[in-house]
């Protein structure tokens, strides 16, 4: 018998998104949208379909999905960011696990990346893989700011088929969702209370361009290679110069404690 299974989506101001993303796991007997209180079109559209709606406070990314995740009915969970798609090959594969499943716990997927819609096959994208199908009762979420991963407790499967992550839709849309991961990653540094020079705010942007756009060949990708490799770069240097105000705000603190 085929075991049920629920789908959580999570998101912040994803209009562009949130319909597909509800119609590409039309196949989950429960569907739940976790929302960080979008203030665009994103849960009058999500009104029209029949799903759960939850709304939290966003902290981290590991604490919003472990928290839908407890929401959930069924143990097989199955988390699509609403930037991702699910082939109808990958859908069928998710189809023959829940029906017989040879005691794996989770399934993790490659992702093909799409800058507006052309596929990118270079610059380290095509090594990108998540667990996404995964049982609850023996995997959560690690608790990280940013790229949280899972911890799970067995074997893990792969599927064959990928998932499409229509990631870049606009130049203002993809600096926005980097900032956001600039800022997450400068608290979790900033937590650990890692280094910040010369190194990190001057060599490792132009060092991680070049690594992306001729060592992992992205200046195959034409224009949309360069422009990527940009962005990231332009990610790291961000990163950076966030954890370095974190630093500086604390200095500026404990001055005025000193005094």
């Amino acid at each position: 018998a085929k075991e049920k299974i629920t789908a959580i989506i999570p998101t912040l101001n994803e209009e562009i998104h949130i319909e597909d993303a509800i119609r590409s796991v039309s196949f989950a007997d429960e569907i739940i949208v976790i929302d960080s209180y979008s203030t665009d079109q994103t849960i009058e559209m999500i009104k029209k379909h029949n799903v759960k709606i939850i709304q939290r406070e966003f902290d981290d990314f590991s604490s919003q999905k472990n928290y839908a995740i407890e929401k959930a009915k069924h143990n097989w969970i199955y988390i699509l960011d609403a930037d991702e798609r699910i082939s109808d090959k990958l859908k069928n594969e998710i189809i023959d696990v829940l029906c017989d499943n040879k005691n794996l716990v989770g399934f993790d997927v490659y992702r093909t990346f799409y800058y507006h819609n052309k596929r990118i096959k270079y610059g380290g994208r095509r090594r990108d893989k998540v667990i996404r199908l995964f049982r609850k009762d023996k995997c959560r979420y690690n608790g990280a700011l940013v790229h949280e991963n899972i911890i799970y407790n067995g074997n893990i499967g792969r599927f064959k088929n990928r998932i499409d992550h229509y990631s870049y839709k606009s130049f203002e849309q993809y600096n926005q969702k980097l900032e956001h991961y600039a800022i997450l990653k400068a608290q979790s540094l900033f937590a650990k209370n890692s280094n910040v020079n010369f190194y990190h705010t001057s060599l490792k942007p132009p060092i991680r361009f070049f690594i992306e756009f001729f060592i992992r060949f992205g200046f195959l990708d034409g224009k949309a290679g360069m422009v990527l490799a940009s962005h990231h770069s332009n990610g790291v240097r961000m990163r950076y110069k966030k954890l370095k105000q974190l630093y500086n705000k604390q200095a500026a603190f404990d001055e005025k404690v000193m005094k």
